[in-house]
């Protein structure tokens, strides 16, 4: 049905360029300057306000004042779209000034910098953060939420400096991944994210020329792909009883 006149239009409605000029109105076409990022952050804005449910090209495209079919000439379309917008929240990782590449501190201050500065992510984005969860990384044997080959190349890099040995680095990798995922998926959803189900990863996906570029990533991406889950979880399991131990003995 079509909107009555003077009526608002909905988030579906097509941009009319006619109209617009006729109004004395900023034309919504091609003719608006528009590029790869100015559509991601139109995305990521969008879900910030909306959620994801509610992403499409054609409300997207309403948003940055253009047709639908001209978003796809920068994303060839949704999956690419939500891969972008992952791309900018570990772009924001990227920027946060309290967070090292390197421990220049000491391990520990370096992972407690990282870990703070995914956090700050998530909540800056907690409807997006999922997202970093449940989009196929750029290797199918990187974790969330460091799904990054150059963050998890830094990460185990810097352990390794430090005098963390190859299982040791792995590890600690997989350790600080999991408590992070868990803690942030529960802290945002509190927040209103979906965090449920997530895409499930084809391993198949991993781009192994872009993957060797990073040569600890590459070097040790067999301990990487290793399944270790059960024995992680007994582990994570004993560190949680030994810390109620504590808290009893404290409290009483």
């Amino acid at each position: 049905m079509d909107a009555t006149p003077g009526s608002a239009p909905g988030p579906d409605a097509v941009p009319d360029a006619d109209a617009a000029v006729v109004a004395g109105e900023p034309v919504p076409s091609d003719r608006i300057a528009l590029d790869r990022d100015r559509i991601l952050a139109a995305a990521l804005a969008h879900i910030d306000e909306q959620g994801l449910a509610g992403l499409t090209m054609r409300r997207l495209g309403h948003r940055v004042g253009v047709e639908a079919m001209s978003l796809y000439r920068y994303v060839p379309g949704k999956e690419e779209l939500l891969d972008g917008v992952v791309e900018l929240l570990i772009g924001d990782l990227r920027m946060d000034p309290d967070v090292l590449h390197s421990p220049t501190h000491g391990w520990q201050d370096f992972l407690q910098r990282l870990a703070h500065g995914v956090r700050r992510v998530a909540l800056a984005h907690p409807r997006a953060f999922p997202l970093v969860a449940s989009r196929p990384p750029e290797a199918p044997w990187l974790r969330p939420p460091l799904r990054s080959l150059e963050w998890v190349d830094a990460f185990l890099s810097g352990l390794l400096e430090e005098g963390f040995s190859d299982e040791a680095a792995v590890a600690a990798y997989r350790s600080f991944t999991s408590f992070l995922l868990g803690t942030l998926l529960l802290e945002v959803s509190a927040h209103g994210a979906d965090v449920g189900p997530l895409d499930v990863v084809d391993d198949h996906q991993a781009d192994d020329v872009e993957a060797s570029r990073h040569a600890t990533v590459w070097r040790l991406r067999h301990d990487l792909a290793h399944d270790a889950s059960a024995s992680e979880f007994e582990v994570a399991l004993e560190a949680l009883l030994e810390r109620l131990t504590l808290i009893r003995s404290e409290l009483g």
